[in-house]
């Protein structure tokens, strides 16, 4: 890692009172993250299956069968550092199911030649992990003449047309469209599930490659209806990079417990998971989705998703750089993000295990599960995209918060502040930007360093693609 240098105490003083401007900063309003629809406190951490599915190459051997699952989620029980972190949930993407035609009440069933869920679900909570599954909108075409388990009706009664994935589309004011989800997922907690990814939504799912109809949120309703009745907990992740307006967003926080704030952030078909001009991306989309919800009400009941966590292998793997890896998961630790993991368990570098499992960050996450950062650009406290950016969790009751410093280097195209400072650049900011006052301890916290009572504000130098996380308590 390139060093970083904070600037000493007694200078930061000065330099912010060249770099603050005359006028107020705009008042801070404390984001904060209450129990989700479904009933949870955090987001989940856990591995997911999409990345290596889409990116092979980065995983040789790997098959998307039960034995390579289970040789994947297995690090996750047998690592201690993992398993105590938290991360407990091994979520199958698309491919698990069968892709024509469901059971014979139209109920989607796992593809046998691959899968055992029930088997899969024992071993896993055998291990203390659970199980998540993917699922997309609508009954198949070719179960329309079958009858929705428990009425007279046929699945084609009420639903019909093609959504271009093999799948007609639901009348959402028919009960038995309900009657249809409460059999799916009940037929899901006999299994044994513990979390269902709902792909495809609409409004969102841009650039889908399907006829979705523009409102699905009926689905994510539907689904969180049969989530209620089922008897099991479990958690509802929608996908991808939904709408944000109002009329939409009060849908999904009261009916999903995350949503997916971005397009897939994973090089398809590459031989590396990951590009750093698609994680500036996703920040940004980040910083879109925060300062666009916390206008409805700062208190909200949804995780981010801000897509899997690509960090645990080396870099030539990962396809970014060691400080790129590490400001990936700064950020989602801040967001108060979905961690996911999408990387090769069975081949996670020292580095990589260090980022998913520090003790000092994950007591980051569990805060920013509460209090999720929100930017405040240095020198104005502004909200809008920079390539030098500050962030806040908090303060929380006890006026403790976290604070994000980046440079995010030359915008590569998505990034939002289309600017392109080259090398290292000092990144300052003071209270007053970030809408804080007083004298707080400052940590470092992937350092694992105290770096003493600030008064004024933070300073440090960070070539591109570097940030720092700091936790503020005060003193």
């Amino acid at each position: 890692m390139a060093p970083r240098y904070s600037f000493p105490l007694a200078a930061i003083g000065a330099l912010l009172a060249v770099i603050s401007p005359a006028a107020s900063q705009p008042a801070l309003k404390v984001v904060q993250i209450q129990t989700t629809p479904n009933g949870f406190t955090n987001s989940p951490r856990g591995w997911n299956s999409f990345g290596i599915q889409d990116n092979p190459q980065t995983t040789p051997g790997f098959s998307f069968d039960q034995s390579s699952v289970i040789s994947q989620c297995d690090v996750l029980a047998e690592t201690a550092a993992l398993k105590n972190s938290g991360y407990v949930y091994c979520s199958l993407d698309s491919g698990w199911s069968v892709g024509g035609n469901g059971d014979d009440f139209g109920r989607v069933i796992y593809d046998s030649s691959v899968f055992d869920i029930p088997a899969l679900a024992d071993h896993l909570h055998s291990e203390g992990l659970l199980l998540g599954v993917y699922v997309v909108p609508g009954a198949f075409i070719a179960d329309e003449a079958k009858t929705i388990l428990g009425t007279n009706v046929t699945i084609g009664s009420v639903c019909s047309g093609d959504n271009g994935l093999a799948r007609c589309n639901f009348d959402y004011t028919q009960p038995a469209v309900q009657q249809w989800h409460n059999s799916v997922v009940d037929l899901f907690a006999s299994w044994g599930v513990d979390l269902i990814k709902l792909d495809f939504v609409t409004p969102g799912s841009p650039s889908n490659g399907a006829d979705l109809p523009a409102d699905l949120s009926g689905e994510v309703i539907a689904y969180h209806r049969a989530i209620a009745q089922s008897g099991r907990p479990m958690r509802l992740d929608i996908s991808w990079k939904l709408d944000r307006s109002q009329e939409f967003f009060d849908i999904w926080e009261t009916s999903a417990d995350s949503m997916r704030t971005d397009q897939d952030v994973n090089n398809g078909g590459a031989s590396t998971f990951v590009s750093w001009a698609t994680v500036q991306r996703a920040v940004d989309n980040y910083r879109q989705y925060i300062t666009t919800v916390m206008q409805y009400n700062t208190t909200l009941t949804i995780y981010p998703d801000m897509d899997n966590l690509f960090v645990g292998n080396a870099a030539a793997v990962s396809g970014v750089t060691d400080d790129e890896r590490q400001s990936i998961m700064t950020h989602w630790l801040g967001a108060g993000a979905n961690l996911i993991i999408g990387s090769d368990l069975t081949n996670l570098d020292a580095f990589g295990l260090h980022l998913l499992t520090d003790s000092d960050a994950i007591a980051v996450a569990d805060f920013a599960a509460r209090y999720p950062m929100q930017p405040r650009n240095p020198g104005s406290g502004s909200n809008s995209s920079q390539q030098l950016q500050a962030w806040i969790g908090g303060p929380d009751e006890e006026e403790s918060a976290v604070v994000v410093l980046a440079n995010y280097g030359p915008d590569e195209g998505q990034g939002g502040f289309g600017t392109s400072l080259s090398g290292t650049q000092t990144v300052a900011v003071s209270w007053a930007d970030l809408g804080i006052s007083g004298s707080f301890s400052v940590r470092d916290v992937w350092a694992g360093e105290d770096l003493g009572v600030q008064s004024s504000g933070l300073s440090v130098e960070l070539d591109a693609g570097q940030s720092v996380l700091y936790r503020l308590s005060p003193s």
